[in-house]
């Protein structure tokens, strides 16, 4: 798996009927976009991340909007 700052990594739910969590990649840690990554998910946590093989990076597009910015306000 390879990443940039910036993708969005797709984890995909283990359980029929659950939602996938989507998050923006903030570091990458590894070496060469290699894991682990510290993620920005939806809900507005963080957390350093070791993707599994339920797991898919989309790279980052001019259209992609920030996920700190699609976060409402408490």
């Amino acid at each position: 798996m390879h990443a940039t700052v910036g993708d969005r990594l797709h984890v995909h739910s283990r359980a029929v009927g659950l939602d996938e969590t989507i998050g923006e990649i903030l570091e990458v840690r590894g070496s060469g976009g290699a894991p682990p990554y510290l993620v920005r998910f939806s809900d507005g946590h963080e957390g350093l991340v070791y993707p599994g093989p339920d797991s898919l990076v989309e790279p980052r597009t001019p259209e992609s909007p920030r996920i700190k910015d699609s976060i409402p306000a408490r």
